[in-house]
């Protein structure tokens, strides 16, 4: 057993939260118990999130995609209630962490993303993701193949760079903008998770090809190294809770 706070300053410090400026609230986002035994995380909130978590007997909530937006109503709607009502009736606190864990060098998604794919990382990418080499060039075909094995079975490929492939830049999430600053750094590859429409017509044109293996599918990884991070530090028990995501 462990102090809600205490575990929430230790992530606070881990994430160098301080140092992002989010679109929503970083961190406790709906308090709950003082005490925690049992940490429950996962990609995103919704009601089965929190009603999983609940029949779980977590005490706290860890999700990459908050509750909280800045470009959401601040109404109270019929959903926002039925997920509030669900935390506060099992006495579960929430905590988000978005941008400062796709960024982070151990626990993030891109760093881990990178280590599942055999890319050594070179340093920073756009703001936050991360850049580097496969130890040596390969076939495109062998990656991708690394992609549908650990990361998703289906990715969407526009096959429109060199192959083969070393330079592979990763951007989880939404990072198809960031498409042609990937070609302007030299990179073969860019790995992120939702494309864009102009996206086929980018990669065509500046020689690069675009993986795009999902938004969930490419941030599993981030909430799971912390929660296993702070059960570790605090002797927690934790849990992943999948709820798939075609997105």
């Amino acid at each position: 057993m462990a102090r809600r706070d205490d575990i929430l300053e230790h992530a606070a410090e881990l994430l160098d939260l301080a140092s992002f400026a989010d679109y929503g609230p970083q961190g406790m986002q709906v308090v709950g118990a003082d005490e925690v035994t049992k940490v429950v995380c996962a990609v995103s909130a919704s009601l089965e999130l929190f009603e999983g978590a609940a029949g779980a007997g977590a005490q706290l909530v860890v999700v990459h995609h908050g509750l909280l937006w800045q470009n959401e109503p601040r109404t109270i709607d019929r959903r926002m209630r039925r997920r509030l009502e669900a935390l506060f009736e099992a006495d579960i606190t929430l905590a988000a962490y978005h941008l400062a864990l796709d960024a982070h060098p151990e626990v993030g998604n891109n760093a881990l993303l990178a280590r599942e794919l055999g890319v050594a990382v070179d340093g920073p990418f756009a703001e936050f993701g991360v850049g580097g080499r496969l130890p040596a060039p390969e076939p495109r075909d062998v990656f991708l193949g690394r992609v549908r094995e650990r990361i998703a079975p289906q990715p969407l490929v526009f096959a429109e760079g060199p192959d083969p492939v070393e330079r592979i830049a990763i951007v989880s999430g939404s990072g198809s903008r960031y498409l042609a600053d990937a070609a302007r750094d030299g990179y073969d590859l860019l790995l992120t998770g939702e494309p864009s429409e102009p996206s086929l017509h980018t990669a065509r044109e500046l020689g690069i090809t675009l993986v795009a293996a999902g938004h969930y599918a490419t941030e599993r990884l981030g909430v799971q190294a912390l929660a296993s991070r702070l059960a570790e530090r605090f002797g927690l028990e934790w849990e992943f809770l999948e709820l798939p995501n075609p997105v």
